[in-house]
């Protein structure tokens, strides 16, 4: 079967009726044009423009051919415009991969200003506490922290660092004590994390440069933050959660922090993707914009 250029220089000279036409059209030789033609009428075994040194017609095979070739060039050429314009003028959808508290903490509050900044761009949050497999999936980029990213993804950091915290309700301290260093915690009604892997978090400390991995246990197992918030505030047990998530419950002294001196440092959530040179638009634009 012949190809696109073979068909695109074809329509091109006999449009023009002159090869030295179609190629300046072209920018290329008139000779690789003739060269191309001749490759084409021989692959379809007939004679599509009759040569002399003055003219050039199409045959009755080329009309015939021209006349249903010039509609689809001119659909190639009009969709690779639209491509240039989507390019030039962002748009599309964008498919995000986002754990239930990144979604709230960092990528909430940037989706109003990024839909009005670029309103021909459709966002679609997909919330997933699992490791998924942005690629196999279909998503254009997922959020996750830093220490869970695949070393062949790009990553850009989105939104403040995050602190987790260890929180209780005043009453829940008031009847069974506050604990004073991390191994109180195994004497206490800790609410815990089930991760959709099916293992437990153990919550993580440090204090002076000395991590701890604590495994707890309680009568309560969540694997949504809000639960556990709500849980806490109901004076359940101990919770270990974002601070950025128990701001309000904290200031209204719903609940209480303790263990202040063993938080572990702040940690980054950031934006992935899979590198490649040709970003599609709207994921250039979303980069941009949390870069700016």
């Amino acid at each position: 079967m012949p190809d696109l250029h073979e068909l695109d220089s074809f329509a091109a000279v006999a449009r023009h009726r002159s090869f030295r036409k179609a190629a300046e059209e072209r920018g290329v030789s008139a000779s690789a044009l003739s060269h191309a033609l001749r490759g084409l009428e021989e692959r379809l075994g007939l004679r599509l423009l009759n040569r002399t040194t003055r003219s050039v017609t199409p045959t009755e095979a080329g009309e015939l051919l021209l006349a249903r070739l010039a509609p689809a060039l001119r659909e190639v050429a009009d969709a690779l415009v639209d491509l240039t314009a989507m390019q030039q003028v962002p748009s599309g959808t964008l498919r995000l991969n986002v754990p239930r508290p990144a979604a709230r903490l960092v990528l909430a509050p940037l989706l109003a200003r990024f839909v009005a900044a670029y309103p021909r761009i459709q966002v679609e949050v997909v919330t997933d506490d699992r490791l998924t497999d942005i690629v196999d999936s279909g998503f254009d980029a997922g959020i996750r922290f830093g220490e869970s990213l695949a070393g062949d993804m790009v990553a850009v950091p989105i939104g403040a660092p995050q602190r987790f915290v260890t929180v209780a309700a005043p009453g829940y301290l008031a009847t069974h004590g506050t604990p004073q260093v991390p191994r109180d915690l195994l004497g206490h009604a800790c609410i815990g994390r089930r991760f959709p892997s099916g293992n437990l978090y153990a919550w993580e400390l440090q204090a002076d440069g000395q991590a701890l991995s604590l495994s707890v246990e309680g009568p309560l197992v969540f694997d949504d933050d809000a639960l556990m918030i709500q849980a806490a505030c109901d004076g359940a047990g101990v919770a270990y959660v974002y601070e950025s998530q128990v701001r309000d419950e904290l200031l209204a002294g719903r609940l209480v922090a303790v263990l202040d001196a063993w938080s572990a440092p702040p940690s980054r959530f950031f934006l992935y993707y899979p590198s490649r040179r040709h970003l599609p638009s709207a994921l250039r634009s979303f980069v941009d914009f949390i870069r700016n």
